[in-house]
């Protein structure tokens, strides 16, 4: 029995705990609801924040698409920057919200019912985001036809032996099952919606995509077995999407890049970037929307310990990924030199911003006070995820920058128009995440009655 959840079954009063119940069920409907409709103030805020965000990315890439590439600092050798850097960490906070659902539905963990709708939409919006990059990156956007695996005009195909189209099948066929996985998880509550909304368009719209749910046995059964398939495919396909990614790299001849470790440190990075993103979110979120008697200290705790189990990971990769470029530096001393390069180079302010956010700072979750300190947990939780965006910034521009021949050698400094375009890439994912909030119930109202039947 969960410890939300009022004692139903107690021999003592059954009729009054099953009326308790109810009425428990009544008032998390309303309060839901209400947060939709009528949310505070400083919803309108975050809302006019993101959307300054916004406005300052499409000015940046405006620059960029009217006087051309050479607005960005892009150099060679150099010739992956911070663009690629945003679409990897995008793409990583959006394959850790569906694992992190997904994998803790499967567990049976129910503390994942307060998280699993916001980190589902959070990987949704993350996907539409780091889609931009590749778009951005191009430079002559009107060309972007040419990126997808078509004939074309041109009567040319593309290479498919090329890591960067198995991107293209990885990430749509991603996209394609989070959009299935997060739809039917809103059905049940979209008829709610239908339900208590009192405009008819309301109504009518809900209705629509509700799909016509009346909450019958049948249609229980047949959900229930379809959220459970969903499930499990989306986390083998979580796994091997994020390992495709990081072949990008890893298919490479570039050292630095060329390692098995790649896939498993790549899946670790971005479950941990995706706890501290959900984190970052759900604190401020809880507050909003008055939210705070249906999520729980208890539960961002067993999050943190997520959090700070995934920490322990991802600091396990960085110890190995040294270890090994010491050990074949004996007989081979690119590698030894690159990651001597990250550590005492030009980039070595970057590459301790890294240790100092994702190994150090998550080292506080082991005191138990912290873990259930929400103010504390928000604000690790921010340079956790800086941490992780500059995890993708030494692996891209460090191994570029100091290659084979020391002529070719350089140092990138991103440019203003590109920081610009990263501002807005943040405002454009947290628009789309404030609109969700002001339409859909935050948390799944049908799970979180399940616990008090």
């Amino acid at each position: 029995m969960s410890s939300h959840a009022p004692n139903v079954n107690a021999e003592n009063a059954p009729e009054r705990d099953q009326t308790y119940a109810y009425n428990y069920k009544e008032q998390m409907e309303q309060d839901v609801f209400a947060a939709i409709s009528k949310p505070k103030p400083m919803f309108f805020v975050a809302l006019l924040i993101s959307l300054g965000c916004v406005g300052i990315g499409a000015y940046s890439w405006t620059q960029q698409i009217v006087y051309g590439l050479g607005e960005a600092g892009i150099t060679n050798p150099v010739g992956w920057g911070v663009y690629i850097t945003d679409f990897v960490f995008w793409v990583g906070i959006a394959h850790s919200g569906t694992l992190i659902s997904a994998i803790l539905f499967l567990f049976r963990a129910q503390f994942r019912n307060r998280f699993n709708r916001t980190a589902e939409a959070m990987t949704v919006f993350a996907v539409l985001t780091a889609g931009l990059f590749p778009l951005i990156h191009l430079g002559r956007v009107w060309f972007a036809y040419w990126l997808f695996p078509y004939p074309n005009q041109r009567l040319l195909w593309v290479n498919f032996k090329s890591p960067l189209v198995w991107d293209v099948f990885a990430v749509s066929t991603y996209l394609t099952v989070s959009v299935v996985f997060w739809y039917i998880g809103l059905v049940p509550d979209l008829a709610i919606a239908r339900r208590i909304k009192e405009s008819k368009l309301q109504k009518t719209i809900y209705g629509i995509f509700s799909l016509g749910w009346t909450g019958t046995f049948k249609e229980w059964q047949h959900y229930n077995q379809l959220y459970k398939f969903l499930a499990a495919l989306a986390t083998p396909l979580v796994l091997s999407v994020h390992s495709v990614v990081s072949w990008d790299f890893a298919m490479g001849v570039v050292y630095g890049w060329h390692t098995t470790i790649f896939a498993p440190y790549f899946v670790a990075g971005a479950i941990f970037s995706g706890c501290a993103m959900v984190i970052t979110l759900m604190v401020p979120m809880r507050k909003i929307f008055s939210l705070e008697k249906y999520i729980t200290v208890d539960d961002f705790e067993k999050l943190a310990k997520l959090l700070m189990l995934t920490g322990l990971i991802v600091s396990y990769a960085y110890i190995i990924e040294l270890a090994l470029a010491m050990y074949v530096g004996h007989g081979n001393i690119y590698e030894y030199e690159q990651f001597m390069y990250r550590m005492t180079g030009d980039y070595a302010w970057a590459y301790w911003i890294m240790i100092g956010c994702n190994v150090i700072s998550p080292l506080a979750l082991f005191i138990r006070g912290l873990r259930r300190n929400l103010l504390f947990l928000f604000f690790l939780s921010i340079p956790i995820n800086i941490g992780m965006w500059f995890e993708r910034f030494n692996i891209i521009v460090i191994s570029l920058a100091k290659d084979f021949d020391p002529y070719s050698f350089g140092y990138y400094t991103p440019s203003m128009i590109e920081w610009g375009i990263t501002i807005g890439s943040f405002g454009w994912f947290f628009t789309f995440f404030l609109l969700f909030t002001k339409t859909i119930p935050v948390i799944p109202v049908t799970e979180l009655k399940e616990e008090v039947e």
